[in-house]
């Protein structure tokens, strides 16, 4: 097993750079303390920028950085001071950040912005290629880097990739309103696993997939660029026993061991019987519902004015993108109302709120977890928060109680916490008196069932989730048997291609030749593909027939000074090389009066769907509609048309179609009648359909027979996609 290479847009380094020394220290909390784990194992490198911009340091300076880093088992991206005000402070927080956290308000679209996210992500794949090796593990880490995946897939189509989205992914409608979606969502289908907090995340992502990029998708399972990426919920925990036996060695503390903080704490405690205490703790961004949390602090206390002078908010605002005007306007509106509140209820005695904006210490950190009577965690979004579970954690004795933002990845594991709507001040107010008074023996209860929870699915559980969901992927092809095509599958079909004495090649159009189009009329061959049929028909004693499910005068307009045979509606009308068309058996079709009303209706009822009706056979599209609709509707009409199956008609379920046929014609058979007028010792099928395994099983069992697509399949072999099925096609005709 090759070494695992951890990607993020920082390095987990807290660096000092002077001139005489290069001082590292570990980063701690978040992605630092999360990747731990994997990355203390060894045999791993860490790459990510160090937070510095090179250019202002010396060469000496650069020499000793560029060692520390080393030594620390991590690896530099070198970012300059404009790329990171345009990559970091530009798209990723002016235009990711706030759109996936439902800030619509806040979103910035700049163009140069996105170039240059482009280009830093480019600029990562570049040190991660310089560091890979065959069989090594790729574990990408969030927004900032959401392109990276693909980048890195097209250099690396056989390694392994994981990707972790840390925080929300919105619904489609908000998703939506990104100007480069398509690319977002293809960046991180690069992946062979993507993974993220909650199971809504995604289901969005899943939605957002299906209805932009039209992707088939089964379960939490897509099929993108001929291979199967899994998407899946891994609910980052934290380092549990870190936080409860500092909880505990801090109860054992004595007086003149206790710190400044924690002496103020106690006075607080000793002030009144009653005395509680109520911690707020983020960092100081929009996200996070600071100003709703303050403005329910002042509700509950018009409210309930019996707790004046007994309880008292220990707000504790950690400093973030101070540079950008949302944050300068956030942090002056806190200031602000902390101001006004204080003002108004305070007394000689007693000040409501203790606000403090600053980073702190660990060791502060525990003396506010374990003083805190009510912990008020109410982000309007967040994409898990791992400060409500720290809490949880640090109460050694099982009593406090955590008030939690049902909007938090958290409150879908910490079900015993006392889950609020953070926009609801009424109910945010409410809590709080329901907090304060909630019985001892309730409270045990309750934390006894979240410490469980957080302390089996800790951080380290998390990594190695993942970890071991990414290892346990293979190449994605679901039939074993079925080998993909690859430089030695080629060399050995074109071999037995050159040394044939007569050849016939049977080649799908839809979803083989050409793309699939939403509005099929629009499918019209290109040039590559005149071009590739052309040289393939030109090679003496070759055979090509073009056989397709379209109706003959779509394929004899397309195909109308082509030479090569041409067999339309799935074997129904068979066209020779002189361009006579011939009805391979007459057909009844008084079913269609039957069939076509019930289609009409699902076309009424279902927008963007359409009907096709050829000569022996009616066809329903789903392709334009909204995918889940289709899908559903699908289901409907399939149990509707099977009332009406008879001998002479069948079903047959496509790419996003439903087509009723003629049941004594399929391509199977219209393939072997052209097999058997001739003498062919090299015989090829190749399609992408349901409809073209009738093929594969009724030619000659020496018949080279290729799905394309990673599906179950009778084809011996599979191809990605349809440039892979040109690059077969045009490597056999020497084009």
């Amino acid at each position: 097993m090759g070494k695992t290479i951890i990607i993020s847009n920082r390095l987990p380094l807290q660096i000092e750079v002077n001139s005489t020394i290069t001082k590292i220290t570990p980063s701690v909390g978040g992605l630092a303390t999360g990747m731990k784990s994997v990355h203390d194992k060894g045999n791993s490198l860490w790459i990510g920028w160090s937070g510095i911009d090179d250019s202002t340091l010396s060469l000496k300076q650069q020499k000793d950085l560029a060692h520390a880093i080393h030594k620390a088992g991590c690896a530099e991206v070198s970012l300059t001071q404009s790329e990171v005000n345009d990559f970091y402070l530009g798209i990723s927080n002016k235009a990711i950040w706030p759109l996936f956290h439902y800030f619509l308000e806040y979103c910035e679209y700049n163009k140069p912005h996105w170039e240059v996210y482009r280009q830093v992500n480019q600029k990562f794949c570049d040190v991660i290629l310089e560091h890979y090796e065959p069989g090594d593990f790729i574990w990408v880490h969030d927004y900032q880097l959401l392109l990276l995946p693909k980048i890195l897939r097209e250099k690396l189509p056989d390694a392994t990739i994981g990707f972790f989205l840390h925080i929300p992914f919105p619904s489609f409608e908000i998703f939506r309103v990104f100007p480069w979606r398509e690319e977002l969502l293809e960046g991180m289908l690069g992946a062979n696993l993507i993974g993220f907090h909650t199971y809504d995340y995604e289901r969005h992502f899943l939605s957002s997939v299906k209805r932009l990029l039209r992707l088939d998708v089964k379960y939490n399972e897509i099929s993108y660029n001929g291979k199967i990426v899994k998407v899946d919920s891994f609910p980052m925990g934290i380092d549990y026993n870190k936080f409860h036996q500092a909880a505990i060695e801090h109860d054992q503390q004595e007086e003149t061991e206790k710190s400044d903080l924690q002496k103020k704490l106690d006075e607080h405690i000793k002030s009144s019987v009653n005395s509680k205490l109520i911690l707020s703790i983020d960092r100081l961004d929009y996200t996070k519902g600071v100003v709703n949390r303050i403005k329910a602090f002042e509700l509950f206390l018009e409210t309930y004015p019996a707790y004046l002078e007994k309880v008292r908010l220990i707000m504790l605002a950690v400093p973030s993108r101070s540079s950008v005007p949302q944050y300068i306007k956030l942090k002056r509106e806190t200031d602000e109302i902390v101001g006004r509140i204080n003002g108004k209820f305070a007394t000689v005695n007693w000040t409501p709120i203790w606000y403090f904006y600053r980073s702190v210490p660990f060791n502060n950190i525990i003396d506010l977890y374990t003083s805190s009577d009510v912990a008020m965690i109410t982000p309007i979004r967040d994409g898990m928060n791992l400060v409500a579970k720290e809490y949880i954690a640090a109460r050694s004795k099982q009593d406090g109680v955590l008030i939690l933002s049902e909007m938090t990845g958290a409150a879908k594991e910490l079900n015993d916490a006392l889950l609020v709507n953070p926009s609801n001040l009424n109910q945010l107010a409410n809590s709080l008196k329901l907090a304060i008074e909630m019985p001892l023996a309730e409270q045990k209860f309750r934390n006894k069932n979240l410490q469980n929870r957080i302390k089996r699915y800790s951080v380290d559980k998390w990594a190695n989730s993942f970890m071991n969901a990414l290892q346990t992927i293979s190449d994605n092809i679901p039939d074993q048997e079925t080998i993909k095509i690859g430089h030695t599958e080629k060399n050995i079909i074109k071999k037995a291609f050159d040394h044939a004495a007569q050849r016939l090649l049977f080649i799908d159009y839809d979803g083989t030749l050409r793309k699939f189009h939403e509005n099929p009329e629009m499918a019209i061959p290109d040039e590559s593909i005149y071009s590739i049929l052309d040289a393939l028909h030109a090679i003496p004693n070759t055979t090509v027939v073009l056989i397709s499910g379209r109706d003959k005068e779509t394929l004899g307009k397309w195909f109308k000074d082509k030479k090569y045979p041409l067999v339309a509606e799935h074997g129904i009308h068979w066209r020779d090389s002189e361009g006579i068309w011939t009805q391979t058996e007459n057909q009844r079709n008084d079913w269609m009066e039957h069939i076509l009303p019930v289609m009409e209706n699902f076309v009424d009822h279902t927008p963007g769907t359409f009907i096709e009706q050829k000569s022996a056979s009616i066809a329903w599209h789903y392709r334009k509609t909204d995918p889940e609709l289709g899908e559903n509707r699908a289901v409907e009409m399939n149990t509707l048309l099977n009332s009406f199956i008879s001998d002479s008609i069948k079903i047959m379920n496509g790419n996003k179609v439903i087509e009723v046929v003629s049941n004594r014609m399929h391509k199977g058979v219209a393939a072997n009648r052209i097999f058997n007028k001739g003498s062919y010792d090299f015989v090829l099928a190749i399609g992408d359909d349901i409809t073209d395994e009738n093929m594969f099983v009724d030619l000659p069992k020496e018949t080279w027979s290729i799905k394309v697509g990673f599906i179950k399949t009778e084809a011996k072999y599979c191809l990605a996609n349809t440039s892979e099925v040109h690059a077969l096609l045009s490597f056999l005709a020497n084009v």
